[in-house]
């Protein structure tokens, strides 16, 4: 199968392709289309499409037919009511899911997650709605990167994908399906001779797993101009010196098969240890995003580290919110009258922006128009599809009393904003651990778990279809 660049279809073909129902959702990866300089884009993968345990199916032999492999594919587009104006951003490719020891897949319908696209020009500076603004995703546009989690045509190859992303939940997706034009990839790295010649079954099995990664993550380059995204091992997560020791072997064999440097960029959770680990790889000029961010604490280490994208789940905060309490900092937010999650973006942006740290700030898990809103301003926002579908089906109204289109977020208000003695500090390992509340202890060890468990469940399915057939 062969992937060609076209032009994006009119806003008009596309507004007619989601009224006929052609939409279909899919997993996602994590997409970034980087100008000449630093800026670039990432998304982050998690899985929604989820697999059903089966007696009569065995992992080598998944149920899943070979029709399905175009779902391997999924597009990210800035603004769907922007095609007109030359502002598209596609991004990303990806396949997320989360099987059990049996891989006999069940496809469900929804299946959004992050994916960011960078442009080389940075977000308008102009405070308020802008003539020709015809509806409110083109006003909100105006000011922030708006991209949906995740979209694609039935007639996908019509709008081939520009970043990609390569991680474990790909991997097991890829396994499940095994017609892909990416199993080529996984099958030769399951038959790499140095690999098979290790000593123990445990390094045997993540010598498979590395060279599967980097495998498909240089099919991806040859598919799409922008950035592939590699996600580093979360069981890693707590081992600086581990997290650099991986993302340098990555780099040898991404060498290896040719792949460049710039091509590339590693995906680290946002422990103490994670964030030590980029501020070291940026050092080497090696591009990282940090994610599961859940304080300000974490954002603002990160900036220090110089991370080029910090990512903050403004939904995930404002859950834990309603369920628990006890964390001092979303207790502050909350008696302040403001929502935990977009409180910490705000906070967040606002030190980046005062203090020139280089890092580009990404809000994810946007539940409505109103996050949308209050966060207009920040480099990213990550919304879901039926969020973008109603701003697209509403008209943009200047003087609207409910919704004012105004950038909420600017390196000059910035400057204004005061931060305490104690949120400007040097931050260290104890600091950090000190300053981070039982929200973003929590979370932060969920995400890391869910990534790890993906990881281990990658090498038990390489374990079992090793060696692979016709190789």
């Amino acid at each position: 199968m062969t992937l060609s660049l076209q032009s994006p279809p009119s806003a008009a073909a596309l507004s007619a392709s989601i009224q006929k129902g052609r939409w279909k959702t899919v997993a996602v990866g994590f997409s970034v289309a980087p100008p000449p300089s630093v800026n670039f884009t990432l998304r982050r993968s998690i899985p929604r499409i989820h697999a059903s345990a089966s007696s009569s199916s065995s992992p080598s032999s998944p149920s899943l037919g070979a029709a399905r492999q175009k779902l391997l594919f999924f597009f990210i587009f800035k603004s769907y009511g922007s095609a007109t104006k030359g502002r598209w951003k596609t991004v990303a490719v990806g396949f997320s899911v989360a099987p059990p020891p049996s891989v006999n897949f069940t496809l469900r319908r929804s299946i959004p997650r992050i994916h960011a696209s960078a442009s080389s020009s940075s977000s308008p500076s102009s405070p308020s709605l802008g003539a020709g603004e015809n509806n409110e995703l083109d006003a909100v546009s105006a000011f922030s990167e708006i991209v949906p989690d995740t979209v694609v045509f039935d007639d996908f190859e019509r709008f081939p994908p520009t970043a990609a992303t390569v991680s474990s939940a790909l991997l097991l997706g890829i396994c499940g399906l095994p017609d892909t034009i990416f199993r080529n990839a996984v099958d030769m790295a399951l038959a790499d001779s140095t690999c098979a010649g290790l000593d123990t079954t445990e390094s045997k099995l993540s010598c498979f797993f590395d060279k599967a990664i980097v495998n498909v993550g240089g099919d991806l380059v040859k598919l799409v101009p922008g950035r592939v995204s590699t996600e580093v091992d979360a069981r890693l997560a707590y081992d600086t010196n581990a997290i650099i020791r991986k993302v340098h072997d990555l780099l040898r064999l991404y060498n290896e098969i040719d792949v460049p440097h710039d091509r590339l960029l590693f995906k680290i959770p946002a422990t103490w240890q994670g964030i030590e680990a980029a501020k070291l790889l940026e050092s080497e000029g090696i591009q990282t995003h940090l994610t599961f961010v859940y304080s300000f604490a974490q954002a603002a280490a990160a900036a220090q580290a110089g991370a080029s994208v910090i990512q903050i789940f403004v939904g995930r905060l404002r859950d834990w919110a309603r369920n628990h309490s006890g964390d001092t900092e979303i207790e502050t937010a909350v008696k302040s009258g403001e929502d935990p999650g977009l409180a910490l973006v705000r906070r967040s942006y606002n030190y980046i922006h005062k203090y020139g740290y280089k890092s580009k700030l990404m809000a994810a898990a946007v539940r409505n128009k109103q996050d949308l809103f209050s966060l207009l301003g920040v480099d990213y926002v990550i919304a879901p599809l039926k969020v973008l579908q109603s701003l697209k089906d509403s008209p943009a109204v200047p003087d609207d009393e409910k919704y004012s289109f105004v950038r909420k977020l600017t390196p000059e208000t910035a400057t204004h904003y005061n931060f305490t003695n104690k949120e400007l500090i040097k931050w260290d390992q104890l600091s950090l651990a000190s300053a981070m509340g039982p929200a973003s202890v929590e979370l932060l060890s969920a995400g890391v778990e869910g990534y790890a468990n993906q990881a281990k469940r990658v090498e038990e399915l390489f374990g079992k279809i090793w060696p692979p057939p016709n190789v």
